[in-house]
């Protein structure tokens, strides 16, 4: 390893386009997507049978058969057999943990390029029975004789067959993500109207970036598909007051509906990192670097909102490089729900918030929201969960060289109560 730190290129990135749940992606596997987000790499950058020095990514909703996912989607993207893959997973922001470890091995020198990358299929989630039924199958796959497979369902009930259905409840706690949130929305006083109007905007700019062409380079097709077929550029605040609450319909103050939160979304996204060095040897782009960035957790079991950790993991980063919100000129900050960013954004210039949670005497301050998401995110474009930080990763660096701005940052809340960040530069 070096004793100075290198920095850390960003060269490019590639992804797939983002589908609704069970519409354009019905068959496809998280494999294949991934696999299809890496191969955009590798036919744009001319990648194939070069040696990478290491591949990084996971999906959330994981197959047994996926056992180390990065490593079979790099095969079958074309990479040589010589580099290794590493799946990680830390749900929401898997792609961006996965582009700060890459990240932290190059600049110390442990390895000169790799891939950051992400895949979930929603279609395809993982179905699983319960732990009696499971047993009898883990059983049967031992047995030798026919006697004893007849022996593993000795007792057996029907009731045993039905599958347990994917969920997004938190085990600490019981409630999905969708009412946790509803929870932050009224204890930081986001009405639905906000929500909505934030939603909007967020199809508008993601629609408006489509016409201006920002994704001609980001996207490669798959499946037939051409472009994110969540992006709606008819909507209208009517549309949107027109739905019914999704995560409280009793209560009579739920806030959060299918608008104002993203879709349940299959999809993949991959992002391309190496020293200088590496990628000027092979005539490869820098579009910028990546700094430095940040992951956090808090007690979101016994009152902290659960989705607000990125708060702490920006905060720590923030202080750590001296820097402050009038030295970023460029916000990404993922829409899980619309109340999430506003939640966020009231938080950051909040004092006792700050005092309390983030341990500063001073609040970081007011973000000027008209530098917040400028293309759109998750809310437009959907949400495959391990694939949304290397889509923003992939598209913030490529805003910052189009608008020939310096510095932005990058925050992603994730389940679990954690959050990450990361601070991206142009020079």
């Amino acid at each position: 390893m070096t004793k100075t730190l290198k920095r850390v290129a960003i060269v490019g990135s590639a992804r797939i386009p983002f589908c609704r749940a069970h519409t354009g992606y019905r068959d496809e596997t998280n494999l294949s997507m991934m696999t299809g987000a890496l191969k955009g790499l590798v036919d744009k950058y001319k990648l194939n049978n070069t040696h990478i020095d290491e591949v990084m990514g996971g999906v959330v909703l994981n197959h047994s058969r996926d056992f180390n996912i990065a490593r079979e989607a790099a095969l079958n993207a074309g990479l040589a057999p010589s580099t290794p893959g590493t799946t990680v997973q830390i749900a929401c922001g898997t792609s961006l943990q996965a582009a700060l470890l890459v990240g932290a091995k190059i600049a110390t020198g442990e390895i000169e390029s790799g891939i950051a990358c992400g895949a979930d299929s929603v279609s395809d989630s993982p179905i699983v029975f319960g732990p009696k039924f499971s047993k009898r199958m883990i059983n049967l796959s031992r047995a030798k004789t026919l006697g004893q497979k007849l022996g593993v369902f000795k007792g057996f009930s029907f009731g045993e067959v039905v599958p347990n259905a994917p969920s997004t409840a938190e085990p600490r706690t019981g409630l999905s993500m969708g009412q946790h949130c509803e929870l932050m929305a009224r204890e930081w006083d986001i009405g639905r109207e906000e929500q909505d109007e934030w939603a909007l905007g967020s199809h508008h700019k993601a629609a408006q970036a489509y016409e201006d062409g920002f994704h001609d380079d980001l996207i490669v097709p798959h499946a037939g598909i051409v472009r994110d077929n969540n992006v709606r550029a008819d909507s209208t605040m009517e549309k949107l007051a027109s739905l019914k609450p999704s995560f409280d319909r009793k209560s009579g103050h739920g806030t959060l509906t299918a608008a104002n939160s993203t879709p349940l979304t299959d999809g993949a996204a991959s992002v391309l990192l190496a020293s200088e060095e590496w990628a000027k040897e092979r005539g490869l782009p820098i579009l910028g670097y990546l700094r430095t960035g940040s992951v956090s957790a808090n007690d979101f079991a016994h009152g902290d909102g659960l989705l607000m950790a990125p708060t702490i993991a920006v905060s720590d980063m923030l202080k750590r490089e001296e820097l402050s919100f009038a030295d970023i000129d460029l916000f990404e900050i993922h829409e899980a729900f619309a109340a999430v960013l506003l939640c966020t954004v009231k938080a950051f210039a909040d004092k006792t918030y700050n005092k309390q949670v983030l341990d500063r005497d001073k609040p970081l301050g007011k973000i000027d929201l008209r530098k917040v998401n400028l293309t759109g995110s998750s809310v437009a474009y959907g949400h495959p969960f391990a694939a949304t930080g290397a889509r923003i990763l992939g598209a913030t660096v490529n805003l910052l060289e189009r608008q020939k701005k310096e510095r932005a940052l990058i925050s992603v809340c994730t389940a679990g109560g954690q959050g990450v960040a990361a601070i991206i530069e142009r020079n």
